[in-house]
């Protein structure tokens, strides 16, 4: 018997069964490969879900939040010049908060007197363009008046479907009121306090992490401001641009058009694309076919310069981010919180981006620990 049990091969003992690591390393390398990607996909998926819906949940004070810190970014350096002429920090940030709501309502007042009157006239004259522009597709097309009025009855309806709910709108019209509040307010303690808030910060951390928090956290603050700065400013010369082109043309509304170009010029591609359609649509209304054309040729050639020759000079390389990065942002923020959040989504992910990679840099940088020796062999007794 125990001869018997002797004489076995390794091949021949039973098999009890492989366990966890042996039944890993039988798969092949494809497999596990696609088991590892899968689960960081999930774990990414489900982190980016919950946060989503956190943010859905106080969407509210998220916009408050973003909106004050964009401002901050872009008021910091009128609150550092008051601070240089010695006056105390409370001071120089109400004045900065007061010079803020001075040039919104100044602006907001004239922007008014101009354009109250010609509001109107701009919708009639968009419902013109859309008329000809239906005309025009089905003279081009092979497409009805019957199939294209089904289409637009489908969109009208699907529109127009939710019914207005009085009391949603007096709390959609109170969570407005009370973020932009917050935000003021806010604004006010961060210009105030904002760089004794972030020196305590860096003094709860030590060693390594505190110089790269310092890094990162300077990086991310000057990439938003740069944003913040460059954004206006392109939005402006946009809004100037096209604006001397549709009179150049006379195209009529030239001024609201300019404005809503301007407002456009917040949201990266989109915005741009929506403002310029409208300025064709009243064109074609206005003025026929031809005049249509050469707004849309002038529109194409302000944005054509903004982006090529503008945006590099005026927004820093870093601040840049790719199309396809900007058009998901975008989207996810108009999901998240309808229009706030496409305002808001492409700075909060260019300085996501910047503290990241500045993160990262830190990281792959840090000195390595020399390599312990290897144990030397002990020599062999020499024979007595």
């Amino acid at each position: 018997m125990v001869a018997a049990r002797a004489g076995r091969t390794p091949e021949d003992r039973p098999d009890r069964g492989a366990g966890p690591r042996q039944t890993w390393a039988a798969l092949p390398w494809l497999v596990r490969t696609a088991v590892v990607w899968s689960a960081c996909l999930v774990v990414i998926s489900a982190g980016f879900y919950l946060l989503a819906q956190i943010t859905m949940l106080i969407t509210p004070l998220a916009i408050a939040v973003a909106a004050t810190l964009f401002l901050a970014a872009l008021l910091d350096p009128v609150q550092l010049a008051l601070r240089r002429l010695r006056l105390p920090a409370a001071l120089a940030a109400l004045l900065t908060v007061l010079l803020l709501l001075v040039i919104l309502g100044s602006v907001g007042v004239l922007v008014w007197n101009l354009t109250a009157n010609q509001f109107g006239e701009l919708a009639d004259e968009l419902r013109q363009g859309l008329g000809r522009t239906r005309d025009l597709i089905t003279s081009t097309l092979p497409v009805t008046d019957e199939q294209l009025d089904g289409l637009l009855d489908q969109l009208r309806q699907a529109a127009t479907s939710q019914e207005v709910d009085p009391v949603s709108s007096a709390r959609t019209v109170a969570e407005v009121f009370g973020s932009a509040l917050l935000a003021l307010v806010l604004l006010f303690f961060l210009l105030k306090d904002g760089r004794a808030m972030w020196h305590w910060t860096l003094d709860r951390m030590t060693g390594r992490n505190r110089e790269i928090a310092t890094k990162a956290g300077r990086v991310g603050w000057r990439t938003l401001g740069s944003y913040s700065r460059g954004t206006m400013l392109i939005a402006a010369i946009d809004a100037i641009g096209i604006g001397l082109a549709l009179v150049l043309l006379g195209v009529p509304l030239a001024f609201p058009l300019a404005l809503i170009t301007f407002i456009g010029g917040f949201v990266p591609i989109i915005g741009a694309t929506v403002a310029g359609a409208v300025a064709v649509l009243v064109a074609l209304a206005a003025d026929g076919p031809t005049t249509a054309l050469l707004t849309l040729a002038a529109v194409i050639a302000v944005q054509q310069m903004e982006g090529n020759l503008l945006e590099p000079l005026v927004m820093k390389r870093q601040v840049r981010l790719h199309p396809v990065v900007i058009l998901v942002a975008v989207t996810a923020g108009t999901l998240i919180a309808g229009i706030a959040g496409a305002f808001v989504a492409v700075p909060i992910a260019a300085v996501a981006w910047r503290v990241i990679d500045t993160v990262q840099r830190e990281r792959q940088s840090e000195p390595q620990p020399p390599p312990k020796p290897k144990p030397q062999p002990e020599p062999p007794p020499t024979p007595a």
